[in-house]
């Protein structure tokens, strides 16, 4: 099976100006920063891209200039999840005209459904569309949780190719890409989990950690998928005290100020979201401060 790609997704955030309007010509900046740093995929208007808080129009003007920036060298997944099946879908068609690759789908949240629900929804889904669709499962954020049998049954329609999986239930994990064999790329959702979600068979991590060191992200997880399970679950514990920073409050808010320490002016969250709070800052700009990340992808 042809995975969507190996190694690390870069959740990339939105950067905006201080009126909170997009600032485009940073968000190149960040694409070619992310290039620069061997990141594997891109993914924009995600969880940490702040897609709910964007009009479409936002989210097609970053998905094209996404794709004109890339230019083909990485997969682009593009966030077109909603809770209507049919906005999603309307939102989705006109993403594959402004240069999706993937389109990242996220379980239906607030309304929710039953896990049958689940399956229409991606299957409906999933046969209008051109791109294929990797399945976002994010329970914390969603209120609902997808079950390794719905993935079994998932896995046999042959434009879902793909999971994101933030259910940090490594034993759920397991049991879902045992159910779906090779029918299925599984990625891992969260950071602080990659060397073990890679250890019972994920292919990487769509990372917020690679918003801030991409490098040190790629070489982690692509230590992690090529079996050096020792040298990656040393990078994962260097990584312990910064990954629990910048989900010390609700993502993106942590990794966004990371970045302004770091020299990327990308400015703060839209609403409901607000700035970080001084304590919250200190966790962030010390995490930072005792963080070093060597470059090991070399050694795979």
């Amino acid at each position: 099976m042809k995975h969507p790609f190996i190694g690390t997704g870069a959740a990339l955030v939105t950067p905006f100006r201080e009126d909170y309007t997009v600032n485009y010509e940073l968000f190149d900046r960040l694409i070619d920063f992310q290039l620069q740093n061997e990141t594997d995929a891109v993914v924009v208007c995600g969880t940490t891209g702040e897609g709910a808080t964007l009009t479409i129009k936002e989210r097609m003007a970053l998905f094209q200039r996404a794709a004109d920036r890339i230019n083909g060298r990485v997969p682009l997944i593009c966030g077109t999840g909603s809770n209507s099946t049919s906005f999603c879908l309307e939102t989705a068609k006109q993403a594959e005209t402004n240069g999706a690759d993937y389109h990242l789908i996220v379980t239906p949240y607030y309304n929710k459904t039953s896990q049958q629900g689940l399956l229409r929804h991606y299957f409906t889904l999933a046969d209008a569309l051109q791109k294929p669709v990797i399945v976002y499962n994010v329970p914390s954020r969603t209120g609902m949780n997808i079950r390794p049998e719905t993935y079994e049954a998932l896995s046999k329609h042959d434009n879902i190719v793909a999971v994101k999986e933030a259910d940090p239930d490594i034993g759920k994990l397991t049991e879902s890409i045992a159910r779906c064999g090779d029918r299925l790329t599984f990625y891992s959702g969260n950071d602080d989990l990659s060397a073990a979600a890679c250890a019972v068979g994920c292919k990487g991590t769509i990372s917020v950690l690679s918003n801030v060191f991409p490098r040190f992200a790629h070489d982690l997880n692509t230590l992690a998928v090529n079996g050096h399970t020792a040298k990656a679950a040393a990078m994962q514990q260097q990584a312990v005290a910064l990954n629990k920073a910048l989900f010390c409050d609700v993502n993106p808010m942590p990794v966004k100020y990371a970045m302004e320490v770091l020299g990327y002016p990308v400015g703060g969250c839209r609403l409901p979201l607000v700035s970080l709070s001084d304590s919250a800052k200190r966790i962030v700009e010390e995490a930072l401060n005792r963080f070093s990340a060597p470059c090991t992808v070399h050694s795979a």
